[in-house]
């Protein structure tokens, strides 16, 4: 039977998820988003149409979260109330207790996720270690469990590459897993597992250690939208220089492009100057200036996307020993996660793809360092 304390506890965390998550803004917001969608004409231009859309559909995806969560708590205490009067069992407040807490708990999880890229879709590699057969059978055995883990949380799954073992198993595998969060939740998988159990493989029926390593990063669209803000244009005009005709000396038909440009990520900001005289018609050329500094800040996102990438990159490890973030050891019945000391005896659940506490336990953890 739960306590008074812990239906306050409850409570409490349902108050502070509103003020975390600004749910008051969050609601007026939805609705003036909603307008937009209504306009004449909304639907003109799709792309741009279903980026609203999708800015929409985020917002409300956080207000239902919200509502459920606030639900479930006013359900608990509605129990308790109820039991005190005879009308419910303890069995069933317990019940009410569990669904409200886990409520609470997945949402205050999401609301760690708050980089750009946890919200995308992700790549999952997996590359089997040194070893032969027992470590590509390793590597297909976690191929399955992300493959089970994906299935029962709803997420689309494909197969981008995969190549088979020599005489079992696989030698690495690529998957795409195309969901909300999808590579905010799995971030944590990057690293080695460990593998510990007596070998199908091995004649004299002797203990194993196998490895196979876990890459996980965002899947970014290769379209970039190259934002230009017209109040950060101003333009000038001169005289061609050089040999080219009377025309072009005498008449102002070259152009000179000033960007203010500000830095999304770091806030620095630059003045991109572009000058163009290709043409004698200064249109012309004012439309060629313009696809230069279009191609300068595509190559600017390009950069900072790279950067990213390396950052991403550099978080992987060797595969040997000392580098791995989890153990499976079979025959102890353990699986044991070694950044978080979070650990389960129900191997064969987690190799069903039933890790959610692994990623829990490593987000609730290690997500605030990110900011």
């Amino acid at each position: 039977m739960i306590t008074i304390e812990q239906l306050k506890d409850i409570k409490n965390r349902t108050e502070a998820l509103k003020r975390y998550l600004d749910i008051d803004s969050k609601l007026i917001q939805v609705e003036e988003e909603q307008l937009r969608t209504q306009a004449p004409g909304f639907w003109d231009d799709a792309k741009k149409a279903e980026a609203q859309m999708k800015k929409v559909k985020g917002l409300q995806a956080w207000i239902d979260g919200y509502k459920e969560v606030k639900s479930f708590a006013e359900e608990l205490e509605l129990s308790l109330e109820f039991f005190k009067d005879e009308l419910v069992t303890e069995e069933e407040v317990d019940e009410a207790y569990a669904k409200a807490l886990e409520a609470v708990e997945n949402l205050e999880l999401k609301n760690m996720l708050r980089q750009e890229a946890d919200q995308m879709d992700c790549v999952l590699k997996i590359n089997s270690g040194a070893g032969g057969t027992e470590s590509q059978d390793w590597a297909s055995m976690l191929m399955r469990m992300y493959m089970r883990w994906a299935e029962s949380n709803g997420y689309k799954l494909a197969i981008a590459n995969i190549q088979d073992g020599d005489e079992a198993g696989i030698k690495t595998v690529t998957m795409e897993l195309q969901g909300p969060y999808a590579y905010g939740y799995l971030k944590g998988e990057n690293g080695v597992h460990r593998l510990v159990r007596v070998s199908p493989y091995n004649a004299q029926g002797k203990r194993m250690t196998s490895f196979a390593s876990v890459f996980v990063t965002p899947l970014v669209d290769d379209s970039i939208e190259v934002v230009i803000e017209p109040a950060c244009i101003s333009w000038d005009s001169f005289r061609s220089g050089g040999a080219g005709g009377q025309n072009v000396n005498k008449v102002e038909s070259g152009v000179r492009l000033r960007y203010q440009y500000k830095d999304p990520y770091t806030g620095v900001e630059e003045e991109i100057l572009i000058e163009n005289t290709e043409t004698r018609d200064q249109p012309k050329n004012k439309e060629n200036a313009m696809r230069q500094l279009r191609s300068i800040l595509y190559n600017k996102e390009m950069q900072h996307r790279m950067e990213e990438q390396s950052k991403v990159e550099a978080g992987k490890k060797k595969i040997e020993w000392g580098s791995q973030i989890r153990s499976y050891v079979f025959d102890d019945r353990r699986v044991k996660d070694h950044r978080t000391n979070h650990q389960t005896s129900d191997v064969n659940g987690v190799m069903d793809g039933k890790i959610d506490g692994f990623i829990k336990a490593y987000l609730m953890e290690f997500a605030g360092e990110e900011e």
